[in-house]
């Protein structure tokens, strides 16, 4: 016994360098160039500055605050501290390093403390002859136990392993989480003041309307106009008026939603009230480098975390086919009396060794080891999924950046006909030259072009916060989470673009 224990320990430390299963390395990737496949479209005029794509230029933690509205950023924070969505996701996380805590307690030996008194009564045909042939005694037994069990094959490193990989997936399953809502709370915001800006330029339209309407009934009276001019441009006032309520409803479905976002009860008014012109659109958008993209966002980061959690897997299942080894040791003295608990003659004492090797299971390791490696090949596919689908998010950001700086020129220059002819034709209309039927579609075109038009305004607002989060929404420059290593350095906006600059 004494030459085997010392045996099983230098095989167990010739063997713990090992590590069943393979380690894990990241799936290589072919990634483009370029996120479109055409360069963009849209070129400033009109009086609609296009806002400049600056490769390189990295995105910072508060992202939203490049719209300079402090409400705004307000509002962002107080959703961040109040959300139950993020708390729940923060929870998580937790959670997951309280685990990987536990886990890694397994390298360590396992002591045990133990006192067992007995009382019990024996046949007195098999009384003991060291009590007198008593047969009724009580036994106090106290022993310490230390037990381990040597990582030989490296299955509690993999399983350490895979729980620090589910540690990290949860990590940036919070980081996602704070950006999604961070991205929802700011398109919210630019929904309400879309709308409020809709319902503005509606009523704006529906009083211009009310007092062309009196206009026609007064020249009804000295039989300037017919009944059918009078009836139609009343039907127009109403259904102008008619979309109020419908504004309405949409305003107050905002304003509810902001104060979900928040961590409130829609009955608990959100205090900001926000207008299109007090959000400015950044003049520079930033566009990382393709590369870094697989880098700053958190679904992706959090998808190859749980890839490297299958991959540990697999060690798991490998090793649990190889043999186990555990060593064990116990000292402890057992007595009839507590006084004599700990004398010299009651101590006992044991050490030992052993090695178990499954022989047969009827195939049940083989086969999850096979599953392990399966659901390895499934998160790998999601892995790849989750990048093309971090790539497609950028592409149609960057195309939707595009065509909306093309609407908003054609909505400008529509705005600006629509409100000349209206200006034309009741000039025309005083001097007999127009009827009362071009006025009303002119009034029509005007009414719409003006709707047009603020909606052209939210939804660039609403692209451009689109594109931060499609970009990772600058989570790598926050105080509590340092800069990844392939994090890139904050570029100036002056600074030029090389061969390896990203190109939407």
């Amino acid at each position: 016994m004494n030459k085997s224990i010392p045996a099983a320990l230098a095989v167990a430390l010739c063997l713990a360098g090992c590590a069943a299963g393979p380690d894990y390395a990241r799936p290589p990737l072919d990634l483009p160039a370029r996120y479109t496949a055409a360069p963009p479209l849209a070129e400033a005029g009109e009086g609609v500055p296009l806002p400049r794509l600056a490769p390189g230029l990295d995105i910072p933690a508060q992202w939203w605050a490049a719209f300079h509205n402090e409400p705004l950023n307000a509002l962002v924070a107080q959703s961040l501290a109040g959300n139950p969505g993020v708390e729940a996701a923060d929870a998580a996380l937790r959670a997951a390093r309280e685990n990987e805590a536990a886990q890694r307690a397994a390298f360590w030996p396992v002591l045990t403390a133990g006192l067992a008194p007995t009382r019990q009564r024996v046949a007195n045909a098999v009384a003991s002859p060291v009590s007198s042939n008593a047969s009724l005694y009580t036994l106090h037994t106290a022993q310490l136990n230390v037990s381990y069990a040597p990582d030989v094959f490296g299955a509690t490193r993999r399983q350490v392993e895979g729980a620090q990989a589910q540690t990290e997936a949860q990590r940036f399953q919070l980081l996602a989480a704070r950006l999604t809502l961070s991205s929802n709370v700011v398109a919210a915001a630019i929904a309400e003041a879309s709308l409020r800006a809709q319902r503005r330029a509606t009523l704006a339209i529906a009083e211009s309307q009310a007092q062309a309407l009196q206009a026609y009934r007064r020249q009804l009276a000295l039989g300037q106009v017919a009944q059918a001019d009078v009836e139609a441009q009343a039907a127009l006032l109403a259904a102008t008026e008619a979309a109020v309520p419908a504004l309405d409803k949409q305003l107050a479905q905002q304003r509810n939603q902001l104060a979900v976002l928040g961590g409130h009860y829609p009955s608990e008014e959100v205090a900001a009230r926000f207008e299109l012109d007090t959000l400015a659109l950044p003049t520079e958008l930033p566009l990382a480098l393709p590369a870094l993209l697989v880098e700053h966002r958190p679904d992706v980061r959090a998808a190859e975390a749980q890839l490297q959690a299958a991959s540990a897997a697999i060690g798991v299942a490998v090793a649990a086919r190889l043999p186990a080894v555990t060593l064990s040791a116990n000292l402890g003295s057992s007595a009839y009396t507590l006084s004599q608990l700990f004398h010299s003659p009651a101590m006992f004492w044991t050490v030992a060794a052993g090695v178990a090797q499954p022989l047969f299971d009827a195939g049940a390791l083989g086969h999850r080891e096979a599953a392990a490696r399966a659901s390895f090949d499934e998160a790998a596919a999601q892995y790849r999924a989750t990048v093309l689908s971090a790539f497609q998010d950028v592409a149609n950001t960057l195309a939707a950046i595009d065509a909306d700086t093309r609407a908003l020129q054609a909505s400008v220059r529509a705005e600006r006909t629509a409100a000349q002819a209206l200006a034309r034709t009741r000039a025309q209309l005083q001097w007999g030259d127009a009827s009362a039927l071009a006025l009303l579609l002119a009034q029509q075109q005007q009414a719409q072009a003006e709707i047009n038009l603020v909606q052209a305004r939210a939804q660039r607002l609403t692209d451009a916060a689109a594109l931060f989060q499609a970009l990772g929404g600058g989570w790598w420059n926050a105080p509590a989470d340092p800069r990844p290593p392939a994090a890139a350095p904050v570029a100036s906006s002056s600074s030029s673009s090389s061969s390896s600059t990203a190109t939407p």
